[in-house]
């Protein structure tokens, strides 16, 4: 092996060590998610739906009540102003400061309003219909930002300084990427000096996306700590004053959608941090990054249902009135099929929203696969349903709601919707980064079960041994995947016509999990580079979970008296059972290997020439932090202090 790519290699495998110190291994709760990878399809666990823990009558009642205080100041609100400025206006941020959005989830002791999650995402579709800027300010001030990790990992005293302030209006900001590391946090660069003679941290660095940080009061910030007399370091995080010396927004992002986002580039030049404001231990960090976003990422979700009801809504109205052929074009089989799949699903992911909240809330449940799973569904497959509600449109769909209000139409942000939708397949790990991740959680058991086999790095005596210990538990695994209740036809009686769907849930987890071992069995060492295989299977578990989370929402709405929801779960379980399919599938038959032959290839330069014909007029040769070094200003400073 070349001293390069034994460098590569070692590179690699740091990367991989921080990330995997920093995940959670212990279950101590169940999980639904989980035991779908498995084989082991517990439906109890969200059947009967879950309730919440801040489940009474006095709690929903200040929830509804906070609904219709919220739906009331919202329609004041003009998303079109918002999306034509670039900006959300200051008296809308005062306003929504004054109704308590800022505390949704913050404890009542705290000053917040100590609401539900559950509560918490149906006001974020609220203000998500507005514009989805508005959506993102407040998911990463709430989900992210400063009050949820204080509230986790926080002291007694920093939880009485700073939760009161973020309930009342401090906006936060979550401050972790930075512009030459992306999801490898192996690499980060900032670092916080410790400095025991006068009791601080010296933050230097630079950051990248920070959401709110223009605008923000009060951020989180991860840095390496380098090690000290004191302690080994690690990454650490820190909660620090916006407006304390040293800190300049050199950048206010501008993107293809979320038009009004306080998104900015922050630097850092010898900025001190008192040693009491760091959050955890040294080393802590990433660990508290991670935990921040299990139920962080919930927004998106939240976010996703929104969409779905407003396409639905918007496909619904002009399918109707528009007139083809002598008939209305959604009376049309084409277009029909696009309004039954946009209906379904839109129920899917407010059923996805709701299960996975509701878990949330109950306390009793882990839920760091559910929200990943619901994260990474609902991001791709609301996309899907924006770009065929464009289709639906056409011309009218492609064309912006100024344009058409300006020739006298009803102004129909569908492009819009398209343009801000891209994004939740990117922001808190992007559709590839949560395969990842997923996957990592998924095939855990056969991990920690084959141990050296699946270590590349192992001898062959280890190796040997490590075998004797990975036939002896599935030995006890493998039995149990060949029967189960979903080959009754009288198992889960209760759920009605649904029944056969549910059955499906059950028999499919024991055959994904049949072919995850065959994936073990045959890459062993390797499968972790199996990357789109892995993804495959997670895709998989993802369709199964919606089906799963549908069929019990069908459920829960149908005993409040919703009868035609289980119309729309039965259609959509039996889409996604095609999807399924294909990707079983798939998993066998595909072009992976022809597919990473030639992407390599591509990357070595020996096909150049199909890139011959066409003009490059981006300007630059590398990234942008290269031509600004860390410590230097690069401008004014952009923050904005609304208040």
């Amino acid at each position: 092996m070349s001293a390069e790519a034994l460098q590569d290699n070692v590179n690699e495998r740091t990367s991989r060590e921080v990330a995997e110190s920093a995940r959670e291994t212990e279950w101590n709760r169940p999980s639904f998610a989980k035991g779908l990878y498995l084989g082991r399809c517990d439906i109890s666990l969200i059947h009967p739906h879950p309730t919440s823990s801040h489940a009474s009558s006095h709690a929903d009642d200040d929830g509804e009540e906070f609904l219709a205080q919220l739906t009331s100041l919202l329609a004041t609100m003009d998303g079109q102003r918002i999306e034509g400025d670039s900006q959300i206006p200051d008296e809308y941020l005062r306003d929504l400061a004054g109704l308590g959005v800022f505390g949704i989830k913050i404890p009542k002791e705290y000053g917040g309003l100590g609401l539900s999650l559950a509560y918490y995402g149906r006001a974020l579709m609220l203000l998500t219909s507005v514009h989805p800027s508005l959506g993102a300010l407040i998911s990463a001030h709430q989900s992210i930002g400063v009050p949820e990790p204080v509230r986790m990992f926080g002291t007694d005293e920093q939880k009485q300084e700073y939760l009161p302030r973020c309930a009342t209006g401090a906006i936060s900001a979550f401050l972790l990427t930075e512009p030459d590391v992306g999801s490898d946090p192996a690499r980060m660069n900032a670092t916080a000096t410790r400095n025991d003679d006068d009791g601080t941290y010296v933050l230097n660095g630079s950051k990248l996306w920070t959401t709110n940080g223009v605008i923000a009061e009060l951020i989180v910030v991860m840095a390496k700590v380098p090690p000290h007399s004191g302690g080994r370091g690690g990454i650490s995080a820190f909660v620090v004053e916006a407006d304390a010396a040293g800190i300049t927004v050199t950048h206010r992002n501008a993107f293809m959608g979320l038009r009004g986002i306080e998104n900015g580039v922050t630097r850092f030049e010898n900025v001190r941090i008192p040693i009491g404001n760091r959050l955890g231990r040294e080393g802590q960090g990433l660990k508290i990054a991670l935990s921040t976003l299990n139920t962080g990422r919930l927004s998106i979700p939240a976010n996703c249902a929104a969409a779905g009801k407003w396409s639905l809504k918007i496909a619904r109205e002009w399918s109707s009135e528009r007139v083809q052929w002598g008939r209305p074009i959604g009376r049309h089989e084409a277009v029909a099929q696009k309004i039954s799949f946009i209906a379904a699903t839109a129920f899917a992911l407010e059923s996805v929203f709701e299960l996975s909240a509701a878990l949330a809330d109950s306390g009793q449940k882990d839920v760091r696969i559910e929200a990943a799973l619901a994260k990474l569904w609902s991001s791709e497959m609301a996309y899907r349903i924006a770009d065929e509600l464009m289709q639906i449109r056409g011309g009218r769909g492609y064309e912006s709601a100024a344009s058409l209000k300006a020739r006298g139409e009803r102004a129909v942000p569908v492009e819009q919707q398209l343009r801000d939708l891209r994004i939740n397949r990117i922001f808190e790990g992007s559709s590839e980064i949560m395969h990842l991740l997923i996957a990592r959680e998924a095939v855990d058991a056969h991990l920690a079960a084959a141990g050296d086999l699946a270590s590349s790095d192992a001898d062959l005596k280890a190796k040997a041994k490590a075998a004797a210990g990975a036939s002896s538990f599935y030995a006890g695994w493998l039995p149990h995947l060949l029967a189960g209740p979903g080959l009754s036809p009288r198992s889960y009686s209760d759920f009605g016509r649904l029944a056969g769907h549910v059955r499906y849930v059950e028999r499919s987890s024991r055959r994904l999990a049949r072919h995850t071992f065959l994936g073990m069995a045959r890459w062993q060492a390797k499968l972790e580079h199996r990357q789109v295989f892995l993804g495959r299977i997670v895709d998989i578990g993802a369709e199964l979970f919606a089906m799963a989370a549908t069929c019990s929402h069908a459920k829960h709405l149908e005993g409040q008296g919703r009868r035609e929801a289980g119309e729309l779960a039965e259609v959509f379980c039996r889409q996604a059972r095609m999807r399924i399919e294909q990707l079983f599938t798939d998993l066998w038959r595909n072009t992976d290997n022809s597919d990473t032959r030639l992407a390599g290839k591509v990357l070595d330069g020996r096909h150049t020439w199909l890139e011959e014909g066409v003009l490059d007029q981006s300007e630059g040769t590398g990234p942008w932090i290269a031509d600004h070094p860390v410590g230097t200003a690069g401008g004014e400073n952009l923050h904005r202090n609304y208040r």
